[in-house]
């Protein structure tokens, strides 16, 4: 005798269409943890309203910028709803604000619209000098990544040797990890944090923390980009200074008071 079947239950195919979920999104979820496995009879798997209920969530929180990590400490009930907003706007705010249209480039896209060679963008990428966007937990690039691994490439045609390139390049990521390190803790230790122990409500919460992430994002991203190119241009004077021509040196010192003037 067949077993009955509850008007409820469903198969991952019907549970694919009804949602717009990819049969393989569903399963990829399930290896993640984000969804429990369905009850088995024999070979097949049946998917019940909790199923439904818990990917309509994700989807949910997905559409809102969050990422998979994120979506799994909230369904577990372990974030504050006043951290649900900024979550989201840290996640936008990792696309650069003039990739908001643009297509998603596989990695052999990216090599070919860039004419850099899979295995040197690969190589790049396994070092974290260049940092994919994961989307159902498959990396995509975009058209700025083409304009950064350009400019990688103009380095190297200027005669740059790639392994000194590279060892370069990890240098400036751990520093640059490491400051940002610093500045999340700060903002976390003064700013998120004593937020909690006010009387706000969770919206009025979530408002502040958002508003102020955004203005202390850019201040520090101008900080940063403009104390590196004053500091990049001074060493180089002073390099040249030392050991360049005369000519060589009066290109930078243009520059650098070039800089000084429009900054």
């Amino acid at each position: 005798m067949l077993p009955s079947i509850s008007p409820g239950r469903l198969r991952v195919e019907e549970l694919s269409r009804r949602l717009g979920l990819s049969v393989d999104t569903i399963r990829f979820y399930q290896k993640r943890g984000l969804l429990e496995p369905p009850q088995r009879e024999g070979r097949i798997g049946w998917y019940g309203p909790e199923h439904v209920e818990r990917l309509a969530k994700i989807k949910e929180l997905q559409a809102s910028g969050l990422t998979l990590a994120v979506i799994a400490r909230v369904l577990d009930g372990e974030l504050d709803d006043a951290d649900l907003p900024l979550a989201a706007v840290v996640a936008r705010a990792r696309v650069d604000q003039d990739e908001g249209h643009e297509t998603l480039l596989t990695l052999g896209q990216l090599a070919e619209q860039s004419g850099v060679p899979v295995g040197l963008i690969d190589a790049v990428v396994r070092e974290n000098l260049l940092v994919p966007r994961s989307v159902e937990g498959v990396r995509h690039f975009t058209d700025v990544d083409v304009r950064v691994v350009q400019a990688g490439l103009a380095l190297l045609s200027a005669g740059i040797p790639l392994a000194e390139l590279m060892e370069l390049a990890r240098r400036h990521d751990h520093a640059a990890r490491e400051i940002a390190e610093g500045a999340v803790e700060l903002f976390d230790a003064y700013v998120r944090r004593p937020l909690k122990e006010t009387g706000l409500d969770p919206d009025e919460r979530a408002e502040w923390l958002v508003q102020t992430f955004d203005k202390l994002l850019s201040a520090v991203t101008t900080l940063v980009s403009h104390h590196f190119r004053r500091v990049l241009l001074e060493i180089a004077q002073q390099h040249l200074e030392s050991v360049g021509r005369p000519a060589e040196s009066t290109v930078v010192t243009i520059e650098a008071k070039t800089t000084m003037e429009t900054a």
